[in-house]
């Protein structure tokens, strides 16, 4: 691991739950996406090989594919697991997209309820059935402990965004799902559902962070969906929703008290594995793992940084 101290210029460090963010000065931040794994908010006890090169590579591949759509934050990527772009003043909410009724959407619906942060859930649906336009179901961004389920009326009301913003943030994360779907089904995928993060610069609202990675995306296989789906078989997936189920069956929801169960290394490789499989399928591209050393990570991103 390198040393937060390691970078030029660094005015500020922050650690998220998966990503180590610096502040570059006033204008840039680097971005590390670390091979940490979390669900349910909580960051799980074993690291993920390649994990923080396949999120990384993932998003720098859609942050270009859909810079069409909406401008970005994302300057280069010095590092397979570095990414350095602009320094947004962030909107503090998560604009979660869905497309397809699975995950808190299912749980939020099978247990009787018919309206998810403002967003109306039509009855007669059964578990990742399609919805007839995708929903905006936000979130707030918690900087610890758990996002809260947020409606456009509440952001509004709490000043998280004016109306106007919030008008153009559904805008642009709308045209992004579409691009995503887009995307996925070149590769033979469906994009079930997603969330997006938006910042200001200089007045302008830009997405930042990772888009249409596994640690914020759903997909499922489009090859077979609608027979498995007829005949009430669970869908194929790629995602990181098979974590979370684990977790739940082995009896942790990140509930006060409750423990993480044990990862073995055969499972830690099963999760590698399936990111690397996300990446490839996605992108069309084969996983090529960043051999370079730390140091000479360190000696390109410094390199980069430098030429700000």
């Amino acid at each position: 691991m390198v040393e937060q101290g390691a970078y030029n210029h660094v005015t500020h460090f922050y650690r998220g739950k998966v990503r180590d963010v610096y502040r570059i000065g006033e204008q840039h931040i680097l971005m590390i996406a670390s091979d940490r794994i979390s669900a349910f908010d909580v960051i799980l006890p074993k690291l993920i090989p390649y994990k923080g090169q396949v999120l990384n590579s993932i998003a720098g591949y859609m942050l270009q594919e859909t810079k069409r759509v909406c401008d970005n934050w994302l300057l280069s990527m010095p590092a397979g697991n570095a990414s350095l772009g602009y320094r947004c003043q962030p909107f503090k909410v998560e604009v979660v997209v869905r497309g397809y009724l699975c995950g808190h959407a299912w749980r939020t619906y099978q247990s009787g309820q018919r309206v998810l942060c403002g967003a109306k859930m039509p009855d007669g649906l059964k578990e990742n059935d399609r919805f007839p336009q995708p929903l905006i179901t936000p979130s707030t961004k918690a900087e610890a402990g758990h996002d809260e389920d947020i409606s456009e009326a509440e952001i509004i009301a709490q000043g998280l965004a004016t109306k106007e913003e919030w008008a153009e943030i559904k805008s642009k994360a709308l045209a992004l799902f579409a691009a995503g779907t887009a995307i996925a089904a070149r590769q033979g995928l469906i994009l079930a559902d997603t969330k997006y993060e938006f910042g200001k610069k200089d007045g302008r609202i830009l997405l930042m962070d990772e888009i249409h990675t596994p640690d914020s995306s759903r997909y499922f296989y489009a090859d077979g969906f609608a027979e498995r789906q007829q005949k009430g078989e669970r869908q194929k997936q790629l995602s990181k929703e098979f974590v979370r189920e684990w977790l739940l069956q082995n009896g942790f929801s990140g509930k006060a008290g409750q423990q993480v169960p044990h990862m073995t290394d055969d499972w830690v490789q099963t999760i590698s594995q399936r990111y690397i499989e996300l990446y490839e399928r996605l992108t069309g591209l084969q996983f090529v793992p960043d051999a370079t050393t730390d140091a000479e990570k360190l000696q390109k991103i410094n390199a980069a940084i430098d030429a700000l």
